[in-house]
């Protein structure tokens, strides 16, 4: 077992091997940059220099290496001539790297834009740098700790922070257990897992294949599927591109096991889907943590789907609401950002109907029972005005007005909104009995009116204007149970109506106003 003294030394060691090593990745990864950026511009000519400088990285990365790789074991004190044939074996490829991508700056002249020019100055810094680090790098040989990587820098991590927080590690708490499928043809793997994730408190299933895993999957939910590669019915890939590509599938988390550890095989086992990737024989902690970390972040998603469904729905609720008080086409136009919305129409037909004798009736009822009569009998309208495609307006007390023609113009707005009336008297026929039936006046005038939206806090869409008030001054002096309309809405009307010539009605400030009653 590792001591936290060894501990403490490892770490130290391995921050100072990656300080020293990181220069040397960093030249052969901008080494393939080039390579990939001269192809790209055409510069064919310029190829043979840089697979020299790769040529030199990949000698250079070699030789760190084997001194990382073999620093636990030193060589043998006093062997000074094999470290200096150290120093010149590392100083060798260095000077080769310099030296080519100085040439390939040179032949790129004082042209400040050449596209090379800037990576290839990133190369020459490590180079340059890890030139002065020689010595620091070959006494890693020795499997001495260097601390000096530049004069006034020390190599300092807090190893003994680290190793605090790593070995509390067991004082975590995971997350609860999940139900996990696990997928291999191999009989002994299968089992080695299974016993394994059992002990861990998981629920496993089973499956020696992939068809045999996709029937498990239709039977019931799982929230992790480990799944090996190669399968001899269906590969991993070709499954793992199934699950994704199928809705009820495409969240459950997949971890791929396999035996393979060529990194193009993880390369592409993450772009199909997989949310990590474990070699065999893999190691019993790292799976763990890679298991209860996938399921965490799997019981977080579910979260955020229950969360999303959750708004989902009561935006949902919210645009019901909102569209049960204003017309589709204003609730559109709000969406898109409108603020103001008032608009001009030139002829609409406006309807009011009123209880006639509401008052005394008003008196009579108890309060329950009066505004149980009123919702039903405005509730009739309400589903009548959706018939008739007429919108309601508003409700004033016991009155109730809609309009056609607003909030899109249509040509047989008066033939509709009578047709409305009518169906609104036939309905308190059919249902109102006894001598406090509700009986109501309705009256319809025909014009101009301006509607628009108002309020912040309760939206009213409303209209305004003369046409308003005539067809109120209509109705407050039409006849009980009857159906009163102007000349203008008359001359609007485009079916065959059965019209009774009324009277000339008197409105204050409008003047006189033929009237007529709809038989």
């Amino acid at each position: 077992m590792t001591t936290g003294n060894d501990f403490q030394h490892q770490a130290i060691a391995a921050h100072v091997a990656q300080r020293l090593a990181g220069p040397a990745r960093a030249i052969l990864g901008f080494q393939e940059l080039l390579i990939e950026q001269a192809r790209d511009l055409g510069l064919i000519h310029i190829n043979s220099d840089l697979d020299r400088i790769g040529a030199a990285a990949r000698q250079l990365n070699g030789f760190i290496d084997r001194l990382l790789e073999g620093t636990a074991c030193a060589l043998e004190e006093g062997e000074a001539e094999a470290e200096a044939k150290l120093r010149h074996d590392l100083r060798t490829p260095l000077n080769a790297i310099i030296g080519y991508s100085e040439m390939i700056l040179e032949e790129a002249g004082d042209a400040p834009e050449h596209p090379l020019k800037e990576d290839l100055h990133v190369i020459l810094s490590a180079a340059a740098e890890l030139l002065r680090q020689v010595d620091a790098i070959a006494s890693l040989s020795r499997g001495e700790t260097v601390e000096m990587l530049q004069p006034g820098e020390r190599a300092e991590i807090d190893a003994a922070g680290l190793e605090r927080l790593l070995f509390k590690a067991q004082e975590i708490a995971w997350p609860e257990q999940g139900r996990i499928l696990v997928v291999d043809d191999v009989a002994s793997n299968r089992d080695l897992l299974s016993r394994r994730l059992r002990r861990e408190g998981h629920r496993v299933v089973t499956a020696e294949s992939g068809l045999s895993a996709l029937a498990k999957l239709a039977e019931g939910e799982f929230d992790l599927i480990l799944l090996d590669i190669l399968m001899p019915d269906m590969n991993g890939i070709e499954m793992l591109s199934r699950l994704k590509s199928e809705e009820r599938w495409k969240h459950v988390p997949v971890i791929m096991i396999s035996g393979l550890s060529d990194v193009t095989a993880v390369a592409r086992c993450i772009e199909a889907g997989a949310d990590d990737y474990l070699t065999k024989p893999f190691n019993p902690i790292l799976l763990r943590a890679r298991i209860n970390s996938t399921l965490e972040k799997k019981r977080w998603l579910d979260r955020e789907h229950r969360y999303l469904q959750e708004i989902k729905a009561e935006k949902l609720r919210a645009d019901s609401l909102i569209r049960a008080i204003l017309p589709d086409q204003i609730v559109a136009r709000l969406q898109d950002g409108e603020e103001i919305i008032a608009d001009r129409f030139e002829e609409v037909s406006i309807l009011f109907a009123d209880i006639v004798g509401f008052s005394p009736i008003a008196a009579r009822s108890t309060a329950s029972d009066l505004v149980r009569r009123l919702d039903g009998m405005f509730r009739r309208f309400d589903l009548l005005t959706e018939q008739h495609r007429v919108e309601k307006i508003k409700t004033i007390g016991d009155a109730y007005m809609a309009a056609c023609g607003i909030p899109e113009p249509t040509p047989d707005h008066a033939d509709r909104v009578v047709a409305l009336g009518k169906s609104m008297l036939r309905s308190l026929q059919d249902t109102e009995a006894g001598p406090d039936r509700f009986r109501v006046r309705i009256g319809i005038h025909t014009g101009p009116v301006v509607a628009g939206l108002i309020g912040r806090l309760r939206f009213v869409y409303d209209v305004w204007g003369e046409t308003v008030n005539i067809a109120s001054r209509l109705e407050s002096q039409g006849v009980a149970d009857c159906i009163q309309i102007s000349e203008a809405t008359k001359r609007a009307l485009r079916s065959q109506w059965t019209l009774e010539r009324r009277c000339a009605l008197e409105l204050r400030g409008i003047g006189a106003v033929e009237s007529y009653l709809v038989r």
